[in-house]
């Protein structure tokens, strides 16, 4: 089934992602504190998968925290970070990619807590960020306003329309990486739905147009 109107919209203004957060093991293991060593196959599948998901972990921060760069870089930096402190306590209960999700969740949870925090005492933040790497197609000043509508939203709903609409999970995966029932999710997606059409209707390119 086609996405809605306003919806494609949205999903053609997506960022550039050509430049990845440096994530490597290599990397990870000098951060400071040191890390813990796990058997080499975990390794392995660890250095892996890090490979063939920093820049979809980078993307999704990116998103959740409104177009921070360096937030978004911090964020996945500390979460592949913390993934690999607690690599040996991975239980394969779930897919690794679930179980990271919902570490990088948290990590950006953290960040907007004390960015809250941060705009409360120096009441001197930008409101809004720029999108730090332009892709050579679209209206920067389309993707700042769309960024900024997401950003707007309350937090379930901006995890679920981000991680559904914007990252193409299912339901279900969605539901594992934040810890929510599917039920909710749905939920969440109905009233981030609703209130993106609210706020970004002039965007609409759909030929209906909503009656009062």
């Amino acid at each position: 089934m086609n996405p809605p109107p306003l919806l494609r919209v949205i999903r053609a203004e997506r960022r550039d992602r050509s430049q990845p957060v440096d994530t490597s093991v290599e990397c990870l293991a000098s951060y400071p504190g040191g890390l813990e060593r796990v058997d080499l196959a975990r390794e392995q599948q660890f250095a892996e998968f890090v490979s063939a998901h920093r820049d979809r972990a980078l993307r999704v921060a990116w998103r959740l925290v409104g177009g921070d760069e360096r937030a978004a870089e911090d964020i996945v930096q500390e979460a592949f970070t913390r993934a690999h402190r607690n690599l040996a306590s991975f239980r394969e209960e779930a897919q690794l990619s679930t179980w990271f999700h919902r570490i990088l969740l948290n990590e950006a949870r953290r960040h907007l807590r004390w960015r809250w925090v941060r705009q409360r005492v120096a009441a001197d933040m930008p409101e809004q960020v720029r999108d730090p790497r332009p892709s050579h197609q679209g209206d920067p000043q389309l993707r700042e306003r769309i960024a900024a509508a997401i950003r707007k939203l309350p937090r379930g709903q901006r995890e679920a329309f981000v991680l559904v609409h914007l990252e193409d999970m299912t339901l279900a995966e969605a539901a594992a990486a934040t810890g929510r029932a599917v039920g909710t999710i749905k939920s969440h997606l109905f009233r981030a739905t609703r209130a993106l059409r609210e706020t970004l209707k002039d965007l609409d390119p759909s030929p209906e147009k909503q009656t009062s």
